[in-house]
């Protein structure tokens, strides 16, 4: 299980415990946490699921997939060192801490 902190555009922080095996996207959905849409349940098909990871956190999750990376392309105002899709970042302990920050809207 890790502690995952979300924070909305107005800087309003969520603190959760997430399962391990959940996504960061399932972790927002299940605990009511505004400012994740997740329109297509998590498919990798939509980019409403968009954060931006906090930057001391960047190298420590696995690399984007090429279909993460086409998704972003649809985001609004991705970041390319930064944007991630909340569903395709996996829980473990090792995310214990971890830092997203949301969009001012997603698109």
């Amino acid at each position: 299980m890790a502690k995952i902190t979300y924070v909305e555009f107005n800087g309003k922080e969520h603190v959760v415990e997430v399962a391990n095996g959940l996504t960061v996207m399932e972790g927002a959905r299940d605990n009511g946490i505004p400012g994740i849409e997740a329109d297509c349940g998590g498919a990798c098909a939509c980019s409403t699921c968009h954060v931006y990871v906090a930057a001391d956190w960047v190298e420590k999750l696995p690399a984007k997939d090429p279909m993460e990376e086409d998704m972003l392309d649809f985001a609004y105002e991705p970041d390319p060192a930064r944007s991630r899709l909340t569903c395709q970042i996996k829980v473990s302990d090792a995310l214990d801490g971890l830092t997203v920050h949301m969009p001012e809207k997603q698109i």
